[in-house]
């Protein structure tokens, strides 16, 4: 349930994750509250993915606490033991926190529609003319209501991103995490995903957003963290951030994105 003193919809505290003797998150400590924008940024290696994984559970972590709407996500076994105690609890986060990926990951054998009908249907039980309805006006809001009834490989890069962020939305997510949503395209396609989500934001939906595009974390975000060798290196508001850096890491990032 929702924290009713409207504390932070998402809250990490001291999360590490690793893979065999390779530490790839040391310690991080985050909160997003509801209508927050969060972009992640950094290198690759520097842990954004991975911490986007273990907030939705689909990546165990070892040592720290998420805290999803007040409520500690509930574990069993310890280090690289340690895995979530509560099935029914794993399956209400990531029905509450839906991702979007960088590859889209729609499901080739369905159309457009029916991806996005598939998981309200399956996974929410809810009724298929509801589902439909819902679906479809989804589409349109993305800009791909004529493409319902296509196959995704019939649609750009774009489009499969746009289908894939109706698809996230189609579950009434408390909160949204792309994972990197425009890297695999090319600019203008990109333009076009990120139209959409600056709309999100507009509407003043919680987002969690990894990026590799400083001008769109610049534009969107509430707050920006900087993750550098599995650690928060800096973190604050983007007009802040970008114009006035602390940290020589971040200095240096920040300018070898603007000269690439």
């Amino acid at each position: 349930m929702t924290d009713p003193n409207g504390g932070p919809v998402i809250e990490v505290r001291d999360l590490h994750k690793a893979y065999g003797a390779l530490e790839v998150l040391k310690g991080i400590d985050m909160t997003a509250h509801r209508g927050d924008v969060v972009s992640l940024i950094g290198s690759s290696g520097s842990g954004k993915s991975t911490l986007l994984r273990c907030l939705n559970l689909l990546e165990d972590s070892q040592q720290g606490d998420i805290r999803f709407r007040g409520d500690p996500v509930r574990w069993r076994g310890e280090g690289h033991a340690r895995q979530p105690a509560d099935r029914k609890q794993v399956i209400d986060i990531r029905t509450h926190l839906s991702m979007v990926f960088q590859q889209f990951n729609l499901w080739a054998h369905m159309t457009i529609l029916q991806n996005v009908m598939e998981a309200p249907l399956t996974v929410l039980r809810q009724p298929r003319a509801e589902v439909e309805d819902r679906a479809r006006a989804l589409l349109d809001k993305v800009g791909i209501g004529d493409k319902a009834d296509a196959w995704p490989a019939q649609l750009s890069g774009g489009q499969q991103q746009r289908a894939a962020i109706a698809r996230a939305l189609a579950m009434e997510p408390t909160a949204l995490l792309f994972d990197e949503p425009t890297s695999a395209l090319d600019p203008e396609l990109e333009q076009e995903v990120v139209r959409v989500i600056k709309a999100l934001a507009e509407e003043g939906r919680t987002m969690i957003l990894v990026t590799h595009d400083m001008r769109l974390a610049a534009d969107l975000s509430d707050r920006v963290v900087f993750l550098h060798l599995g650690r928060v290196e800096e973190e604050g508001p983007p007009e802040t951030l970008f114009s006035n850096p602390s940290s020589t890491r971040l200095r240096q990032f920040l300018q070898s994105t603007m000269a690439a």
